[in-house]
């Protein structure tokens, strides 16, 4: 099964823009293997926007910019299989990309059977320069079909960016994973509002499909197309700390977006968190639930508790206030009262800590202003 669990890679995109060529690809493949992105994980290394010339050649076909990737995208294709990887590429169910490059409108079943033919393993398939005239959703089903096709497997990530509610349909006409909100940008109110967007919906994701609530920004720093190219300074460590925390949490796939060929030291840890990965990963890929506010909590941050396979549990603690404090879980709110005896045994998945069994009918954590605190749990009895 393609997508069994959220695709994991890197995209161009969020740091290179227009300005994505062969030498910028070919590093990021050596880095993601390099680095450890591999080994924890991370598989799809996906070129975005701006790769074709203007316009398509005679036979009707797209074309790779030949300044930019002087060796064509068999060649690409073939050196991110080499180092064990797959291949990703993009296009548009509009006339015109969203940079204004050649879209798959009216060619879809050519354009499939070309990446095919190059060695593409996954799609991102966007929505800019759509005709009002057209049905989104038969476009969608109209590429699925292309790709099934085009005789290679090919993951299909659509993007249509939340239009027509595509959590209620995308998974019936063949996607694997969905674009489900507008574009995120390297700031912490933008990956917040993405994720406080989409709580209701990720009940929608599950093996085979998944709600995409955009790429990730860990590690960016303001640089980039999307950081200084829109005016943004970047995040803190523990801002990036809690978005990728989320991202795990609700089982959303993990596209890198920074520059994975110079990420700093704490955000490629973090990226590479087994325990956090493992959250992300797990084959059941239930979204979290989230805990109601109690009156004893001054903080009333938000808290989420998600159910794991063999009887493992998340809990997560956010905080979005503009100070550090404490917050506080009681173990009923949970679904765990304290009278029957059972509990709960405490790991700390960013710092691997053992915190231990829970004796209380609480459970609380001191959360940094903007940050998050992450456990791992099994339950057993005090």
């Amino acid at each position: 099964m393609l997508a069994k669990t959220p695709p994991m890679g890197w995209n161009s995109w969020n740091t290179f823009a227009r300005d994505v060529n062969e030498e910028i690809v070919l590093g990021a493949v050596d880095a993601l293997v390099e680095k450890g992105y591999k080994d924890a994980g991370y598989e799809y290394i996906v070129i975005d926007d701006c790769w074709s010339l203007k316009e398509r050649d005679n036979e009707g076909k797209l074309v790779a910019d030949p300044e930019k990737f002087p060796h064509g995208m068999k060649y690409v294709a073939d050196y991110v299989h080499s180092k064990g990887l797959k291949f990703g590429m993009y296009s548009c169910a509009g006339i015109r990309t969203c940079a204004d490059y050649p879209g798959s409108f009216g060619h879809e079943y050519t354009d499939a059977k070309t990446f095919a033919e190059w060695g593409v393993d996954f799609l991102k398939y966007d929505y800019c320069n759509f005709p009002e005239f057209a049905d989104t959703k038969n476009a969608y089903l109209t590429m699925s079909m292309a790709l099934k096709a085009s005789g290679r497997e090919i993951l299909f990530s659509a993007c249509n960016w939340g239009v027509e509610e595509p959590w209620k349909w995308m998974r019936s006409v063949g996607v694997h994973m969905y674009r489900s909100t507008g574009d995120i940008f390297d700031n912490y109110k933008s990956f917040t509002d993405i994720i406080h967007s989409q709580d209701e919906n990720f009940c929608m994701s599950a093996p085979g499909c998944f709600n995409d609530p955009d790429m990730l920004i860990v590690g960016m720093y303001g640089k980039g197309h999307v950081g200084e190219g829109h005016g943004y300074e970047g995040c803190t460590d523990t801002e990036y700390e809690s978005h990728f925390v989320r991202w795990c949490l609700f089982s959303a796939p993990l596209m890198i977006g920074g520059d994975i060929r110079n990420m700093s030291p704490f955000c490629e840890k973090l990226m590479q968190n087994k325990a956090l990965i493992a959250i992300n990963q797990d084959e059941e890929a239930r979204p979290p639930f989230k805990v109601k506010a109690n009156n004893l909590d001054p903080m009333r941050g938000e808290i989420y508790v998600k159910h794991m396979s063999n009887n493992r549990f998340a809990i997560a603690f956010f905080n979005d206030y503009d100070k550090d404090g404490q917050m506080l879980l009681f173990l009923e709110a949970a679904g765990i009262p304290y009278h029957t005896g059972v509990t709960l045994d405490i790991t700390d998945a960013l710092t691997g800590e053992h915190i231990g069994v829970i004796n209380q009918d609480f459970f609380k954590a001191e959360v940094k202003t903007h940050g998050c605190r992450i456990f791992t749990a099994e339950l057993t009895t005090r």
